[in-house]
């Protein structure tokens, strides 16, 4: 018997460097495609799901601005940069029957709805998956803090970080094979060991409005879907409530 799903609606927030693929930079379709075919698995038991995306596999702020480009400048190309990403998303989720939406924080009328609250949790009571893009239309902000936003407005059950890695540890698993899995956590332990999971402000959005945060590896085939049904190796960050019931 299939395992049931955990969440009603959950947000999915990845990079944009998982839809390079193997490649140095850029969108490979066939990753694109997996990334695609991951979300209709979760879609298709009935759960509600949102995505938030990166574009550091295009063009990263941080490092634009490193380079001796303005900041503002930089980061509002990185937010463009997210715009292709979920524009490529949506047509690889087309492809296969799912129905969904890109809404941006910046106006880009031509190609994309608007961020309107109510018309994100209206798409996504039918059904759809709704893609946010453009960050949170500001610069100085991450997309990470974007997917926690988002993730509070829409009431979402659990923000989902998919990583390279299966979850939180001790110490980075790929440089330390002695690292440990830490299986739950609360936001606070992330904030005070400074556990670089997500940016501080992401972090304390979800704490604020008591959202988990669940860290998984979401480039092992299928286990969006594993995960959201609570199995596999993952990491749980919750408010210490929560984490005690």
């Amino acid at each position: 018997m299939a395992s049931k799903p955990q969440f009603k609606r959950v947000l999915l927030k990845i990079s944009g460097e998982v839809l390079m693929g193997n490649r140095e930079y850029g969108i490979d379709p066939d990753t694109t495609a997996r990334m695609a075919g991951e979300i209709k698995d979760v879609a298709d038991m009935g759960v509600q799901v949102c995505v938030a995306i990166g574009g550091g596999n295009i063009f990263r702020g941080v490092a634009g601005a490193a380079n001796g480009m303005d900041r503002v400048t930089a980061d509002y190309i990185g937010m463009l940069a997210i715009i292709m990403n979920a524009l490529a998303l949506q047509s690889a989720l087309e492809k296969i029957g799912v129905h969904c939406r890109v809404q941006s924080a910046i106006p880009v009328d031509a190609v994309c709805e608007p961020f309107i609250r109510r018309r994100a949790l209206r798409h996504v009571e039918k059904g759809r998956v709704v893609i946010f893009a453009a960050g949170i239309g500001n610069p100085y902000f991450t997309s990470d803090t974007a997917g926690a936003l988002r993730a509070s407005e829409l009431n979402c059950d659990a923000l989902m970080k998919g990583t390279k890695v299966n979850g939180i540890f001790t110490d980075d698993p790929q440089k330390n094979p002695d690292a440990k899995h830490i299986a739950e956590l609360t936001h606070m332990d992330i904030l005070q060991k400074n556990l670089k999971v997500m940016d501080p402000a992401a972090v304390s959005i979800a704490r604020d409005n008591h959202v988990p945060i669940v860290v998984f590896n979401i480039r092992e085939h299928h286990n969006f879907k594993r995960v959201v049904c609570g199995e596999g190796q993952y990491t749980i960050v919750r408010s210490p409530k929560a984490a005690a019931a």
